[in-house]
């Protein structure tokens, strides 16, 4: 029963808006599902000269991943260091508490002064949006793990790298993960906007952005149909990882 609960109100949603869309007859508002289907169906037609639905999706996931993997290889091991040296931590947290309340986007010009247009300016943004979820996560897992098994690994005469690798780093992935799940999110909504800026000229940003600028509402919800699903394609993953990876974990708090 609960399975099919879950497309209950994905099917009112729908009902509503085709009733109204009908009943305001205005595709520059909102148009009707067939018309939003009918670019869904056709991913490789170019669309107002700004590319494909799939060429936009493939341009926009990219830029993603880079920017994403880019801060988890920073902020994993500084997050690591943070949270089991406190000497790291004082000299780095000032900082960190400083430009983490800083949105992303206030970047923007900052990345266009350095870097112009282009892939590095959208990577960098990407980059700063990802970046805290991770380093805080990683921080707090780190902080959390049980007293216990770090003070029995001590008195078996285990080495620091050892206690790293093999208490620190397996007790806090759990948390990590959920920092790299949650940044993933971010960085999606990074992408968007970065590639809403002038002068870029591809992606799945740009692609909505030149939509609006025609009045054409149904590739625009159709280019938000494909990030909302490419980002459930994701998380769906990150989740399934989850489950398989860290199922020890409620036996163990």
């Amino acid at each position: 029963m609960r399975k099919y609960l879950k497309i209950v109100l994905p099917i009112i949603l729908i009902f509503g808006w085709e009733t109204v869309a009908i009943l305001l007859n205005n595709p520059f508002i909102l148009p009707r599902i067939e018309a939003v289907v009918a670019v869904l169906l056709e991913p490789t037609k170019n669309i107002l000269g700004s590319g494909s639905l799939l060429e936009g999706a493939g341009l926009s996931l990219y830029r993603v991943l880079l920017g994403f993997l880019t801060a988890a290889a920073v902020a994993i091991p500084l997050g690591i260091l943070m949270g089991r040296y406190p000497t790291v931590q004082d000299l780095a947290d000032s900082v960190i508490q400083l430009l983490r309340p800083i949105p992303p986007l206030a970047w923007l010009p900052v990345a266009l002064a350095w870097f112009k247009i282009g892939l590095t300016s959208i990577v960098f943004i990407i980059f700063i949006g990802a970046f805290f979820p991770i380093l805080l996560n990683t921080v707090a897992g780190v902080k959390g793990v049980n007293r216990t098994w770090l003070e029995t690994a001590t008195v078996y005469g285990a080495s620091e790298r050892q206690i790293m690798t093999k208490v620190v780093l397996p007790a806090a992935a759990p948390t990590i993960w959920t920092g790299l799940r949650v940044s993933l999110g971010i960085a999606w909504q990074c992408v968007v906007a970065a590639e809403m800026l002038p002068g870029t000229t591809s992606g799945l940003g740009y692609m909505i952005m030149a939509a609006y600028n025609l009045g054409q509402m149904q590739v625009i919800i159709a280019g938000m149909i494909v990030i909302g699903f490419i980002s459930l394609v994701l998380d769906a993953l990150f989740r399934e990882v989850e489950v398989r990876m860290f199922a020890w974990q409620g036996r163990y708090q």
